[in-house]
């Protein structure tokens, strides 16, 4: 199985991204929805759009079951996006600062 972004459409408040899911049984679309105000200066860049949402899309499909499949639309939240900031953008601690800093 892999996943292919395909693009994406800007609607009223909002970025749709999609994406394929290809497996040797089948082919499924998914969307991922993030509202257009995650994207500020202190939260998600515009390049960061189709990155969240394959992670997104990828936790969802690994915590999938034959019984319980993945929706075909999904959306990211506030929570997403605190953990995707935590892990590609960490805050320095506060401490001394170096000759390299000034």
């Amino acid at each position: 199985m892999y996943i292919q972004y395909v693009g994406f459409n800007v609607a009223d408040s909002s970025r749709i991204y999609n994406f394929d899911v290809v497996s040797a049984e089948e082919t499924r679309e998914f969307t991922v929805k993030v509202q257009s105000e995650a994207f500020r200066p202190a939260g998600l860049k515009l390049q960061d759009g189709p990155d969240i949402c394959f992670a997104r899309l990828k936790q969802e499909l690994q915590g999938e079951t034959q019984g319980a499949r993945v929706a075909a639309h999904l959306g990211i939240g506030e929570r997403n996006i605190q953990e995707y900031m935590e892990q590609h953008y960490p805050r320095r601690p506060l401490g001394k600062r170096t000759a390299s800093d000034r």
